[in-house]
């Protein structure tokens, strides 16, 4: 903090000293909050001493005999008498903390208490109030000449044209303008010239784009969930919903309320209900060992943080866990505004799907041809209508249904047969005895596991073995099992002559969930076949194991057939159970392992005893097999699948949806989401904050009434925060400098007139955000150039006083669309599902829950604007990264703004960058003229002016230095001009166009090309 207050001490102590009297919300109370606060503030369960220097009636109370601070008496102050001692055990603040005070700050103290130490109204909590000025003065420049003349500057000198059209590109739609754009604004003579173009960017699509950057970085708008897993979220049409708005000029109070509540709003539009998404933005988790409740008051936290950040530029979420250090914000206050949001139907843990489907009119037509279609096709429908297809079709299921009942009798088929154990054996000690029907009968013990081996002769080809597990009356209940519960066979193993026979297939008549048959030849113990033994609908149960090839076993092979019981099931061994072998696997016997097993069960009962469910599941399953039916069958699933497939397609949204009973809101002591004891509290409104009106006392306050409120003229935050944070767009900084916070961790403005007359008239001219940002382009403060003169460098070196403009590196999205743009290869298509440029391969391989691949895009959309780049919170854009653009797990306003050398290699190496450098090299080849002529060409496309003699230089020498090292180089040439999907245009030599790309490739990597002044 110290280092932040700096600059802006040494200012004040000269305009204090110009004035000739402190002011305490400019000169005390950033002081005070910072050194102060923490133990003689806000918060009265840490309080020192019960001493609060946060309000004059504190800074005058009576400690026994003293007071902390007497106004106009620096020898009774007993605060002065502290701060201003030399001996470390009376000093305030005390050495330990870090908090020493410096000169500059102890004169400012000195001269206030000197003064008569008035206090005032935190300057951000103070009603906004119009000042009406001299008719035709501009708010902005009448405001910020005053600063500058009382400090004997004024005004620096309006850029240059060529300066200005970039500026008003850049700020408003973050692209370069063209060449021709700049040549109609420099030779457009007209007084209206300047306002013509910003009117004309303003109703520029790509305003909104460029706009929707700022948003979605205050919003932590991404594409995946953040926690644990960092899963996909479809949340895009919340982000093309901010572009629109912004393009729209959606008033800032409506554009407020539909997000924080559309879906309460009475009849709800399409693009409102988009809007509520903002709602459910914030991370969330997915993993299985995370606690719900936890998760409920991180949820909690998170909107309370955002909510309060993003509206009102204040740090609620601070209170969390106690009352505010610094503001006037509660712990109370903190847990009163998370009720509002307790109303939202989530999913504290696990995928949330999402619940509001978006076809364009082309996917709603295509979507209702598809549903007629598949409704007359349904059998049913089409049985109506052909009465001669339905008799064939009902005689054709009497056949089968008396052939199928016939091949359940093992008398009725000879395509098994039955084997008898030659020789059999248990490792658990059970009795195993060979019944009449040649089944096998455990009894005796019933060990927790056991393996069982039967060896068997047989003559001739051997291609599958049947095993069937028996219900018997000795078993408990007469079920399937010895355990009264499920067998479970955990591996089966087949060999003969000591060579494992390999199984391919497995197949039954019955699967219990997660305990398929398949498992039972995976090679794995921990998995395994079960059969249901639970419940009374228990039935003897086959499997079928086909050999990989027909085994020959000749006169006398044997088998030896292993089961398995190894599961964590104590005791689920097979009680009765039969073996039979085949040479073939025959259509009938493999339409009947088919079968699901309720159809089979249906086909044992006597038709004249079957239920109405028994006989309808046999005439749909029939229906599903018919070969007359199957043409039919066929393009009903066809249609099905293609709908199901197109449904996948559609664009889908989260948005909020309202509970009837919300969840209840506890005070936490100390944010503990275990506690159970807290107070349960309604939603309420910050206690110190103007209303216009209390919330409704008939029923419980919604996000829609906090909304109104947010938005309520007598609310003096929104207005100041938004219009501070628009003001930082357009000159790199706020008017007050931490856009963070407003309250008393912040900066005061440096103008706070002037951040109040905006404010007052942004709310008052109808929340028009178009209307905002015209009245600061056109004010000759924002006009001015950036460069500086020694003198007001001297005094105001970080530029509180706007004596100049600002120029800063572009934003990271706004730097590749840039180098597309030169390219010519940009695809200006607004809005759609997020996209993925190239991405290093492997960048991904840490992602798990489950692994996963960035595949690159196709075609357009490898050369979509940044602001539509797939971003993963935590694994974003490595390119983006290398730009400071930020992660979005928390509320960025402000991104900073780094000068690091992977910047330059990103620009040098990066795919998206080399193919535009060699695509920007494509457009010089085409220039006529000389070497010079397209050196000015390349210049003048990428900084809008004539290259100068020394830079034609310098351009002209790398051209020639690559041209001779390419010729002996064709290989490598080509390699240079094969990177990106974009074709090269081949034009010229593969040398002279790598030579020329490398010279592209340095004025990509310019500071001039990559920067905004």
């Amino acid at each position: 903090m110290i280092g932040k207050l700096l600059g802006y001490i040494s200012l004040i102590l000269s305009l204090s000293a110009l004035s000739g009297a402190v002011d305490f919300n400019r000169d005390i109370r950033p002081i005070l909050s910072d050194k102060c606060f923490a133990c003689h503030g806000f918060d009265e369960h840490d309080r020192k001493a019960d001493l609060r220097l946060d309000t004059q009636e504190g800074s005058r109370k009576d400690l026994g005999g003293y007071v902390a601070i007497k106004p106009g008496d620096l020898r009774n102050s007993e605060a002065w008498i502290r701060i201003s001692s030399e001996d470390e055990d009376e000093i305030m603040p005390p050495p330990k903390f870090h908090k020493t005070l410096n000169p500059a700050e102890k004169e400012l103290i000195r001269q206030w208490i000197s003064e008569g130490a008035e206090y005032q109204t935190h300057w951000a909590y103070t009603p906004l109030q119009k000042k009406v000025l001299t008719l035709g003065e501009r708010l902005i420049d009448h405001y910020v000449t005053e600063g500058l003349t009382r400090n004997g500057f004024k005004l620096s000198a309006s850029s240059d044209r060529i300066t200005l059209v970039r500026r008003l590109y850049f700020d408003l739609l973050g692209l370069p303008p063209s060449t021709e754009a700049v040549e109609r604004f420099v030779t457009d003579e007209s007084p209206s010239a300047y306002e013509s173009l910003v009117d004309k960017l303003l109703a520029n699509p790509a305003f909104g784009e460029r706009m929707a950057v700022y948003w979605l970085d205050l919003v932590r708008y991404a594409d995946t969930i953040g926690y644990h897993s960092d899963n996909f979220m479809e949340v895009s049409s919340y982000r093309d919903y901010v572009i629109s708005a912004f393009n729209r000029n959606l008033p800032f109070d409506q554009f407020t309320i539909e997000q924080l509540a559309g879906d309460l709003l009475p009849n709800p539009s399409l693009q409102q209900k988009i809007a509520s998404g903002y709602n459910l933005l914030l991370q969330t988790t997915e993993e299985g060992g995370a606690q719900a409740e936890e998760y409920i008051v991180i949820h909690s936290a998170d909107r309370v943080r955002n909510v309060s950040g993003v509206w009102l530029g204040s740090t609620i979420g601070c209170a969390q866990c106690h009352d505010h250090k610094y503001d006037p914000f509660t712990s109370r206050d903190f847990y009163t505004f998370a009720a509002f949001f307790a109303d939202l139907k989530e999913k504290p843990i696990g995928k949330r799907e999402p619940n509001l489907s978006l076809p364009t009119n082309e996917e709603r037509d295509k979507i209702a041809h598809l549903e007629r279609r598949i409704k007359e096709t349904m059998l049913e429908a089409a049985l109506a209508r052909d009465s001669t297809l339905k008799n064939k079709v009902e005689l054709e299921r009497q056949i089968w249904e008396t052939e199928t009942q016939a091949i359940f009798s093992n008398e009725s088929s000879d395509e098994w047969k039955i084997k008898k154990p030659n020789s059999m054996q248990t490792s658990g000690g059970q009795v195993l005895k060979v019944l009449a029907d040649d089944s096998i009968l455990t009894s005796g013990p019933n060990p927790p596991k056991d393996n069982y081996k039967f060896i068997i002769e047989n003559s001739g080809k051997v291609s599958a073995i049947r095993l069937e597990a028996l219900m018997d009356d000795s078993f408990p209940g007469k079920r399937l099992s010895r355990s009264n519960g499920n067998f479970i066979l955990s591996e089966m193993f087949i060999s003969h002559l000591g060579n494992k026979v390999k199984v391919v297939n497995a197949l039954t008549d019955y699967e219990q969930k997660d305990w398929p048959v398949s498992a039972a030849i995976d090679g794995k113990d921990e998995t395994g076949w079960a059969v249901d033994g639970h419940t009374d609908k228990a039935a003897n149960r086959q499997a079928v194991f086909v050999f990989e090839q027909p085994l020959d076993l000749g006169e006398k092979g044997q088998l030896t057939i292993e089961l398995r019981h190894q599961s964590n099931y104590a005791g689920h061994n097979i009680g009765r159970l039969r073996i039979s072998v085949t040479d073939s696997l025959t259509p009938s016997i493999k339409g009947i392992l088919a079968m699901p097993a309720d159809v089979i069960v249906a086909l044992k009962v006597p038709v004249e005893q079957r239920t109405v469910l028994q006989k309808t599941k046999l005439i749909d399953y029939f229906h599903s097999i018919s070969p007359l039916l199957a043409p039919l069958v066929g393009e009903n699933k066809k249609l099905k699948a293609d709908l199901e497939a197109l449904n996948r397609s559609v664009k889908t949204m989260l948005v909020s949806e309202s509970l009837r009973e919300p969840r209840i809101t506890r005070i936490l002591n100390r944010g503990d989401w275990m506690d159970k004891k807290g107070e349960i509290v309604q939603p309420a409104l910050p206690a110190f904050l103007p209303r216009a009106r209390e919330l409704p006392a008939d029923r419980r306050g919604s996000r829609l009434d906090l909304a109104r409120w947010i938005v309520e003229p007598d609310n003096p935050l929104t207005s100041r925060t938004f219009v501070n944070r628009i003001w930082m767009l357009f000159f790199g900084s706020g008017l007050s400098r931490n856009v963070d916070d407003l309250g008393g961790q912040g900066e005061p403005p440096t103008h706070p007139e002037l951040l109040d007359q905006l404010a007052v008239g942004f709310r008052d001219h109808g929340w028009n955000v178009k209307g905002l940002i015209k009245e600061i382009l056109m004010s000759d403060t924002y006009r001015q150039a950036s460069t500086v003169s020694p003198e007001l460098l001297k005094v105001d070196p970080t530029n509180l006083l706007w004596g100049r403009q600002g120029r800063w590196r572009l934003d990271s999205e706004f730097i590749r669309d840039t180098a597309l743009q030169l390219g010519a290869l940009l695809v200006m298509q607004e809005g759609g599902k997020s996209v993925k440029p190239y991405q290093p391969a492997g960048y991904w391989q840490h992602l798990n829950f489950p692994p996963r691949e960035w595949e690159n895009g196709k075609n357009s959309d490898l050369y979509r604007r940044g602001l539509y780049t797939f971003r993963c919170r935590s694994f974003p854009h490595p390119a983006m990264v290398s730009f400071d653009a930020p992660s979005r797990e928390e509320c960025c306003s402000q991104r900073s703004r780094s000068n690091i050398p992977q910047q330059a290699l990103v620009l040098m190496n990066d795919p998206s960058y080399v193919e535009a450098a060699r695509k920007f090299a494509d457009r010089v080849l085409k220039v006529p003229g000389d070497e010079k002529a397209k050196i000015q060409f390349v210049w003048k496309e990428a900084t809008s002016r004539a290259a100068n003699e020394e830079e034609v230089t310098i351009l002209s020498e790398l051209y020639q230095t690559q041209k001779l090292a390419y010729s002996k180089l064709e290989e490598e040439a080509k390699k240079l001009l094969s990177v990106g999907d974009a074709p090269s245009d081949g034009l010229q030599s593969p040398g002279e166009a790598a030579a020329w790309t490398q010279v592209t490739r340095a004025i990509l990597n310019c500071y001039e090309t990559t920067s905004r002044n």
